[in-house]
Parts: structure tokens; sequence; C-alpha cells
């Protein structure tokens, strides 16, 4: 059974920084991190594309987060920076076996999910 396993979640002032990680079974050609705050949908926040080459943000996340991958130990990381209340969110790891294209936000896309890592952002 194929898994991803979130890690790096926590509790952090705004303008305070968090690195989440994920890892397992599950680690494809597309990797994504999305976000759900309570009553809102699950949103992408980034992706990664087969060794690195491409990167996608949020708007809203863009100059302060940083998506990136290892392959050899098959891992993607999110390095937030400069993090606001309004990031705060269950941060979920999320793989495609095809390109991370136009869609890669779209939840849809991705059939490997994490379980997710609570993100707390305090004013």
């Amino acid at each position: 059974q194929m898994e991803l396993v979130e890690s790096g979640g926590g509790s952090v002032q705004a303008g305070g920084s968090l690195r989440l990680s994920c890892t397992g079974s599950g680690y494809r050609n597309c990797m994504a991190w999305f976000r759900q705050a309570p009553g809102k949908d699950r949103e992408g926040v980034a992706s990664v594309s087969n060794r690195g080459i491409f990167t996608n943000y949020k708007d809203s996340v863009k100059g302060r987060f940083t998506i990136s991958r290892d392959d050899a130990k098959k891992a993607i990381y999110l390095q937030m920076n400069s993090l606001r209340p309004e990031d705060t969110a269950m941060y979920y790891c999320a793989s495609a076996p095809d390109g991370c294209t136009g869609t890669w936000a779209e939840h849809t896309k991705y059939d490997y999910w994490g379980q997710g890592t609570q993100v707390t952002v305090s004013s």
C-alpha cells in the first residue's frame, strides 16, 4: 500500500518559520503540498516536478514558501518563512504519476495523500 507521511508542523507566531517534510512509498513524479483550513476548500500551495525542474506556487505564498525535493531520500520539503495567521491550516502532501502541469492545484489530479500535519500561526 502506497503511503505518504508528513512531519514538521507546529505552532509559531506570525513572522516565524517552519519546515514541512514528506516521505514515503507514494513518492512519484509530481509532488505537491495542499492545505485546508476549517470550513474552507482544500487548496494547492506548491508543486514540484520530477527532478525539481519546475515548481508552482499559490500566489499568496510566492516569495515566502519554497518547495524542494530529494529524489535519493524520496522526500519533499516545504520551507515556510514569514508565516501569517492566514497560513493556519492542515497541510497535506500529495503525489501524482504524471507531470505537474497547469492543473497542479486541482486536488483531483492526485491519488496518494498523506494524513496531514497541522500548522498554526498566531498573531
